[in-house]
């Protein structure tokens, strides 16, 4: 059964990047960077490689003159999330 865990989700920045963004629609990167007390450079890191798993979504516009990045989860990545979670539930003994 271990092997139904997606191994996108082993990080625990990843992971946290997920459960963000299954939760609420878009989400900014200074916004996410402060719920999961990460740096610029590592959140950024863990967002491409997902972005690039097809996992997130990526909105790039201008908020007044300001530059704003925000994310959203995918489909793809919401299932695939889904899926890992059932997964980890059916690791665990039932009580």
């Amino acid at each position: 059964m271990i092997e139904q865990l997606n191994k996108a989700f082993e990080s625990r920045v990843r992971l946290g990047i997920m459960a963000v963004l299954a939760v609420n629609d878009w989400v900014d990167h200074s916004r996410l960077r402060e719920l999961l007390n990460v740096t610029d450079g590592n959140l950024a890191s863990h967002l491409a490689a997902l972005e690039e798993l097809r996992y997130v979504q990526v909105r790039k516009r201008f908020v007044g003159r300001r530059p704003n990045t925000s994310y959203k989860a995918s489909v793809a990545g919401a299932r695939a999330f889904r899926e890992h979670l059932d997964a980890i539930e059916r690791l665990l003994p039932k009580i």
